[in-house]
């Protein structure tokens, strides 16, 4: 059953995007919003971009269309996943993102090498967690927004994140802006973190810094 849901896998149109569930190794079932590169580019960086709250498919269907058609506009190939028990991407839910991303890599529209993660609130917190198990297998975090532990941290040095956080954020995380910065620093993490002024919980992400940021990840 596996090598048959692997074979329609790789026969997948591409081009525009998909809604598809794929049979992970562990066995169980991810529902994945998918941008892929048109027939005939050149391969693309992938981003997995992940939502907020607790990632069910009405959540994971907003962020793909204002958080993930973003970065397929800027050139990547885009995956949003549905948590498969609404809670989010963290603990054993971490697993299957990484079980995901090798899946998606063995597409020849799928650049090989090292992946981004981003995310919004607790996407932003899973992408950090999920970087924090493997980090030499991620480019860096995008966390617009996103919290990450002490213990979390201490795997990240010399790891990228670009980190915003909203000055009126409606669940107080402005509040713990200055402390999440200044743990990320001690952990040596190479953060490029911004209070964006006048915005709600949800970043509206300022692309004229973002490009060059993942434009570094790139080099």
């Amino acid at each position: 059953m596996k090598k048959l849901l692997l074979s329609l896998f790789l026969l997948m149109p591409v081009g525009g995007f998909a809604q598809t569930d794929f049979e992970v190794p562990d066995g169980s079932t991810i529902e994945v919003y998918l941008a892929l590169p048109d027939v005939g580019q050149e391969p693309l960086p992938l981003a997995i971009v992940m939502g907020g709250g607790p990632g069910n498919g009405r959540v994971a269907e907003n962020t793909f269309n204002l958080l993930g058609q973003q970065f397929v506009s800027h050139g990547w190939a885009v995956a949003t996943p549905v948590s498969p028990n609404g809670q989010s991407f963290w603990g054993d839910n971490a697993e299957k993102v990484r079980q995901l991303i090798d899946m998606l890599k063995m597409r020849k529209e799928i650049k090989d090498g090292s992946v981004l993660l981003a995310g919004i609130s607790n996407g932003g917190t899973s992408a950090l967690e999920i970087a924090s198990r493997h980090p030499q297998e991620y480019l860096g975090v995008v966390a617009v927004p996103g919290l990450a532990t002490d213990s979390t941290l201490r795997s990240l040095e010399n790891f990228p994140v670009f980190l915003r956080i909203s000055s009126e954020d409606q669940l107080g995380w402005a509040s713990r802006f200055n402390g999440q910065v200044n743990s990320m620093t001690r952990a040596g993490v190479k953060v490029d973190a911004v209070l964006m002024e006048g915005e709600g919980h949800r970043v509206n992400v300022d692309w004229e810094n973002l490009d060059p940021w993942l434009s570094g990840l790139m080099d």
